[in-house]
């Protein structure tokens, strides 16, 4: 992953395996999100502040593609970036990897918008210019 982007890093935990011992493919997704709201955080955007403006930020899509299985007590890193936002909508991508060996794992990416109480889009340039100017900020330049 080239470019500006976050690093998560956490142990797996054993309660994230399946029957077959290696991490449960559901949970990849949980990290995604526990990477995305750590990268806000770190990039002055903490999600419990946007949600105090009365914006909420819902995903409209997943997508996960598993290249190395995980186990439990894993160490990884989990390399987040946006890739796209125009104020109404944002995708971000995600890498993660073992630490140690540094082996790519799983990678994917999620869309999202941004939406006020009543569940109405609305445009942040507009309503919100610092807002929109912080998320710019950390935009990947493609």
């Amino acid at each position: 992953m080239e470019g500006k982007h976050a690093i998560y890093k956490r142990k797996m935990n054993y309660y994230e395996t399946d029957q077959m011992g290696i991490i449960h493919h559901s949970n990849y997704i949980r990290l995604f999100e526990e990477a995305r709201l750590d990268m806000m955080d770190k990039e002055g955007l903490g999600y419990a502040d946007i949600e105090g403006m009365g914006i909420i930020i819902p995903v409209l899509s997943a997508e996960c593609h598993y290249l190395v299985p995980l186990y439990y007590n894993d160490s990884i890193e989990v390399h987040s970036q946006v890739t796209k936002f125009d104020g109404i909508k944002m995708e971000l991508s995600y890498e993660i990897y073992k630490e140690g060996d540094g082996r790519l794992c799983t990678k994917g990416h999620t869309g999202h918008c941004f939406l006020d109480k009543n569940m109405k889009p609305f445009r942040m340039k507009k309503l919100y210019p610092g807002l929109y100017s912080q998320f710019k900020e950390i935009v990947i330049k493609q």
